[in-house]
């Protein structure tokens, strides 16, 4: 029988110190940092503070892609001068708290509609956990 770790905290899966945006950075350093981190998403923050999220399909959603392919991921840059970060941004994004258990962060991605979390302690970021850290958790406890 499995022996699931229901009060595991999601501290121990998250990517802690993750890569951020700042509220001022532009979209083309958004697209810089996907490339250059191979992420999917990048909590946007103004010191500590968290104020949003972007995720790579929505810098998508605003160019014009043929295809997307999360590997070549390439955009028409000339509608960057068009948005601000702030524009595209998911703003006041749903946040959880790293002494969250594994099992309360799996309910809530079942509850909405993405696919990230920041990480949020005393108002400070410090980590991002992804759909993919709750797959990877329960491949390991196999």
């Amino acid at each position: 029988m499995l022996a699931m770790k229901k009060r595991e905290p999601i501290q121990h899966i998250m990517t802690p110190n993750p890569i951020v945006l700042n509220l001022n950075d532009g979209l083309s350093q958004a697209e810089i940092l996907f490339k250059t981190h191979k992420v999917r998403h990048l909590p946007v923050v103004s010191g500590d503070e968290i104020k949003g999220i972007l995720s790579m399909t929505d810098l998508a959603r605003i160019s014009f892609v043929d295809s997307y392919d999360p590997e070549n991921f390439a955009v028409d840059t000339s509608v960057y001068s068009m948005f601000t970060l702030e524009q595209i941004m998911v703003r006041n994004p749903q946040c959880i708290s790293p002494d969250a258990t594994i099992k309360e962060a799996a309910e809530l991605f079942l509850e909405v509609e993405f696919h990230a979390l920041p990480v949020v302690e005393n108002n400070k970021l410090v980590g991002m956990l992804t759909t993919t850290d709750l797959i990877k958790f329960l491949v390991e406890q196999y």
